[in-house]
């Protein structure tokens, strides 16, 4: 099938790259004329675990484009996977999403086209889109369809291609039928797996959720607050462990083992980041209220994961007692490991806490150094080249994100260097024991 996809984010290019790979003709469209020059010279803008792999794959069935004339007209679909940051109360700022609604519009060709919201949406945004589409676009024949997105960042490319699901929201069965046959491959796994993304074990079909608009829209929404709701719950769990003594990774394992509630997202720490819980969760409560709904449990999830943040800076104040002209290692600048993806990263809260309160901030992580320097050029941290040179002369260090290389590093070399050797586990993922062997003062969220 001929394929365009408007946006070369997160969702929009690895969306883009897995078609492309199952054999599918794909056009990407972007406004910026250096990201595309980029992509077509097998850049990617930002690293996601074998992307780079799997798009020279795919390279003869990709091409990119600053031009929707050079990609619309052929297209039998369309994906809009643009970016729909907060906007004010939270819900989203559509601007892009109707940029790209009349855009198509004006660029259809004559034959049926499946226009394809991907980028996730208030409900009720697909209607939206197809009225803006039906005033440019000169009585063409078109649908507009819900496929969110469930990618999580570090395994966005096996969530696409061997998916827990796949939710397609229409009104009439022709959409769904192109839809159907566009994922054919993934339903059925009847493509052949990359090398270095092989099948995994027990993958041999996808289940298709076929629904209407607005279930496939509040789908995407309700899932990622349920998980923002497990990583919340956890850590207000964690918080009562550490008063009653109570081991809270095995608190998590006791009742993830329960099939009825998994051990997934039970983790607890300094709590979620990244691009889609805050804004979704917020995007939800904003969206219940224009119904005169309040939804007391997803704004109780968003305030103690704000709070987790708070937290890591109590426990250095506990013991430190005084933060002014410290020195503050921090382990770890993503939101989470796998990823350079800095929205809403914990990291950047922690730092610019510890900054105000007169401490000296240092940081390492693995991937996402440089994006930190473009995207924070006045927070005042200076980066390391290796992890153990944030513990040079350091009063203590915290780790952010659990990037299993910290797991790894020499810690009786690390707290040697240090002025103090303190260390804040804000992953609950080194071993307690280990590390006081190693002669640290180790200091949990949990306990």
């Amino acid at each position: 099938m001929n394929v365009a996809i408007i946006g070369t984010g997160y969702v929009g290019l690895t969306t883009g790259v897995c078609l492309a790979y199952l054999g599918h003709r794909v056009t990407c469209v972007d406004s910026d004329p250096r990201k595309v020059d980029a992509l077509r010279c097998g850049q990617v803008p930002f690293f996601e675990p074998h992307l780079t792999e799997l798009l020279a794959e795919a390279k003869s069935n990709l091409n990119y484009t600053i031009d929707y004339a050079q990609a619309i007209p052929t297209a039998e679909v369309v994906f809009i996977a643009v970016g729909t940051p907060p906007g004010q109360g939270g819900a989203p700022d559509l601007k892009y999403l109707e940029s790209a609604a009349r855009s198509i519009g004006e660029n259809l060709g004559q034959h049926f086209t499946v226009i394809v919201n991907k980028s996730t949406v208030p409900i009720g945004s697909g209607n939206w889109v197809g009225s803006l589409v039906r005033t440019q676009s000169n009585g063409a024949s078109f649908a507009v369809a819900s496929n969110p997105e469930f990618l999580r960042e570090g395994s966005a490319l096996l969530d696409s291609l061997y998916p827990d699901r796949v939710v397609i929201g229409a009104e009439d069965a022709r959409t769904s039928e192109v839809l159907y046959s566009l994922y054919r491959p993934v339903l059925e796994q009847s493509f052949a797996a990359p090398v270095f993304l092989p099948r995994p074990d027990g993958v041999a079909a996808a289940p298709l959720i076929s629904t209407d608009l607005a279930s496939a829209e509040l789908i995407k929404y309700a899932a990622n607050a349920f998980l923002s709701l497990k990583i919340s719950y956890i850590n207000e769990i964690g918080n009562l462990a550490e008063k009653v003594g109570a081991d809270i990774r095995q608190v998590a394992k006791g009742i993830g083992l329960d099939r009825r509630i998994g051990g997934r997202f039970l983790q607890a720490g300094v709590g979620w980041g990244g691009s889609c819980f805050g804004k979704d969760t917020a995007a939800l409560v904003a969206t219940a209220s224009e119904y005169g709904l309040d939804m007391p449990i997803v704004k109780a999830a968003r305030e103690v994961n704000k709070k987790q943040r708070d937290r890591v800076v109590e426990k250095l104040l506990d013991e430190l007692k005084i933060l002014k002209g410290r020195t503050i290692g921090l382990l770890g600048l993503a939101f989470k490991p796998n990823t350079d993806d800095l929205r809403d990263a914990p990291a950047i809260d922690i730092a610019q806490r510890l900054i105000e309160r007169g401490a000296h901030v240092r940081a390492h992580d693995p991937i996402a150094m440089s994006r930190f320097r473009e995207e924070n050029p006045n927070l005042r941290v200076t980066l390391t080249a290796a992890a153990e040179e944030t513990a040079i002369d350091a009063d203590a260090l915290v780790l952010v994100t659990e990037w299993d290389s910290y797991q790894e590093l020499d810690w009786e070399g690390v707290a040697r260097k240090m002025r103090s050797a303190i260390l804040v586990d804000g992953r609950n993922l080194l071993d307690r024991e280990r590390l006081t062997q190693s002669g640290f003062r180790y200091v949990s969220l949990a306990g």
